[in-house]
């Protein structure tokens, strides 16, 4: 039988390089998670996650609370609270807070790439490049 574990936003690690605040919350290395993992990303008024794509995974994202603009391959999609929307694996797309309020908006990434390095592929520079990259483990 598997271990349940619990994990808070607080003591999730903290990514600041491709823009916002990202926190890997539910991962291999957080909770032995072999599906997927799951995170949050804070994003306050005309912040961003850079464009990136992910080649082995699907990501879902939730808005839990403001506005964002999820651009997918060029195409804006506007997710106010409560909406929800999937991006497929290899589509390039970005995160941007365009409202006046903060943003938390809840990610799922599956199912997990062959290992973190070949995770996802950035397409915009990073904003903070030489912050660390998020901790997902594998």
């Amino acid at each position: 039988m598997s271990r349940v574990t619990k994990v808070s936003m607080a003591d999730a690690p903290v990514s600041t390089r491709l823009g916002g605040t990202i926190r890997p919350m539910l991962t291999p290395n957080s909770v032995g998670a072999c599906a997927g993992f799951l995170g949050t990303m804070s994003l306050r008024q005309g912040e961003f996650v850079a464009a990136h794509y992910h080649p082995y995974s699907d990501e879902f994202l939730f808005v839990a609370e403001g506005t964002v603009v999820v651009t997918v391959n060029g195409e804006e999609h506007r997710l106010d609270r409560a909406d929800a929307i999937m991006v497929p694996r290899g589509h390039a797309h970005r995160v941007e807070n365009q409202g006046p309020e903060p943003a938390l908006v809840v990610f799922q990434i599956a199912p997990l790439a062959p290992s973190p390095e070949v995770g996802h592929v950035e397409v915009e520079p990073a904003p903070h490049p030489d912050a660390a990259p998020p901790s997902v483990g594998g």
